[in-house]
């Protein structure tokens, strides 16, 4: 690259330039330094200026504070009078309605306290009254507790006693045969059993049922096997003791049931059956729970076991029976009293009817008085009427040549006239509304 050319033009304005350039910064020099100078005097003079102004300002505005502040000073304490009083009078009104507050709700608490003073003596009246109720009947009950441990004790003594009865053979076949007694005497009639009764073949049975046929009479023997059931459950004996118990006692109730099936069941005289009563639900129980092949021995033996339930149940069935008996035998007399009711009631079904008849034909006499009475009554507001355009039309009618105006019976649309009138003059009024001329009266209004 070769060295830069320039021309003398170019040359001249290349200088131009640079001095214009000098010449400007030149002049930059001289305006800041003269504006240094200008600065510095005017800073004095508006420092002494702005001081003078200043402290003037600052003595206004001290004047203008210290007035302010009187002025102030005179406005707060007037509003702090003004407070005050307020205050005063603020503080009496509220000491004013405090005390009237207080004496009002003085007033109200001691009403409350009064009346809660009252409920709370109502209270406890009414608690020492429950108290004293209660203590009542506690006395009385244990008053109660006392007679029910007499009676327990009573008991006790009973049961002893009845341990002692059950444990001799003969004082538990007379507990029995009393059972059998009291329960006979109140399911049955008088007449359908006896006591201690001698058979044919001279033993004596417990009690003997008469009842009708085919039954004819029934044996019932009481037994009560007790020694061996109570040893079977005694646990002071050993397992072999209580089966050889339980052995024995399968035993007794056997010979019981073939000493009952021997005396008691006669051809002839007793029933095919006889009954073997056990005075314990106990023992009877047990028999059906845990001994069947005894209780089918018996009744291959046409013996029937029975305890103080199931004889009522029996007991209930032989009354049922004698009863139907005693009906059948009654049955024409009953037949009778319906032969007899069936008439009564034939003749009041007659007299009802009658009656019937009797009522239908007043209803119909009053139905027909009630029409003659609302024909009457129609008759006599239509005679009403007539008369009242009789007085209203009557100089009318006299104007049109002497023609009277009256109704005709019979004829409730028609028009009459009279003589003296002109001929085919018509009335004013409806015929038959009114009174009936005298020439043609109804013969029957109604």
């Amino acid at each position: 690259m070769g060295a830069l050319q320039l021309t003398p033009a170019e040359w001249l304005l290349a200088g131009l330039l640079i001095a214009v350039l000098v010449l400007q910064a030149w002049l930059l020099l001289r305006g800041g330094a003269a504006e240094r100078r200008l600065r510095e005097g005017l800073g004095d003079d508006l420092g002494d200026l702005m001081e003078q102004r200043l402290a003037a300002r600052h003595r206004e505005l001290l004047l203008d504070l210290h007035d302010g502040l009187g002025r102030q000073t005179d406005r707060i304490g007037e509003h702090a009078r003004a407070d005050r009083e307020l205050l005063q009078r603020g503080l009496t009104a509220a000491s004013l309605q405090l005390s009237r507050g207080m004496q009002a709700l003085t007033q109200s608490v001691d009403g409350r306290l009064d009346t809660l003073s009252g409920q709370v003596n109502q209270r406890l009246d009414e608690g020492f009254r429950k108290t004293n109720e209660t203590f009542a009947s506690v006395m009385a009950r244990l008053a109660t507790i006392d007679e029910a441990q007499k009676k327990i004790d009573s008991l006790t003594t009973n049961v002893v006693s009845l341990q002692e009865l059950l444990g001799d053979k003969r004082a538990r076949g007379a507990f029995g045969e009393v059972q059998l007694e009291n329960l006979v005497r109140n399911m049955l009639p008088p007449e359908a059993f006896a006591f201690q009764q001698v058979l044919p073949n001279g033993t004596r049975v417990d009690c003997l049922l008469t009842l009708p046929a085919p039954t004819g009479n029934v044996a019932v023997d009481a037994k009560f096997p007790l020694e061996n059931y109570h040893r079977m459950f005694d646990d002071t004996l050993a397992e072999l003791d209580r089966r050889a118990a339980q052995q024995a006692f399968r035993a007794d109730v056997k010979r019981h049931v073939d000493a009952i099936s021997t005396k008691y069941i006669l051809p002839g005289s007793t029933a095919d059956g006889a009954v073997m009563f056990l005075p314990a639900e106990a023992v009877f129980a047990e028999l059906h729970a845990y001994h069947p092949e005894v209780v089918a021995y018996a009744q291959h033996k046409r013996v029937w076991i029975v305890s103080p339930t199931t004889l009522m149940a029996v007991l209930n069935t032989a009354r049922a029976v004698m009863k139907d008996v005693e009906t059948r035998k009654q049955i024409h007399v009953i037949q009778d009293a319906l032969g007899k009711l069936a008439k009564d009631f034939q003749r009041f079904d007659e007299r009802m009817a009658a009656l019937a008849r009797h009522i239908e034909q007043a209803s119909r006499d009053v139905q027909e008085v009630h029409t003659s009475s609302r024909k009457i009554s129609a008759h006599f507001r239509r005679i009403e009427s007539v008369q009242l355009d009789e007085e209203d039309e009557g100089g009318a009618g006299n104007e049109e040549g002497g023609a009277g105006k009256f109704p005709v019976a019979g004829n409730p649309r028609g028009s009459a006239t009279v003589a003296g009138g002109r001929e085919g003059s018509p009335a004013r009024f409806d015929a038959g509304q009114g009174l009936p001329a005298a020439s043609s009266v109804s013969s029957d209004p109604f």
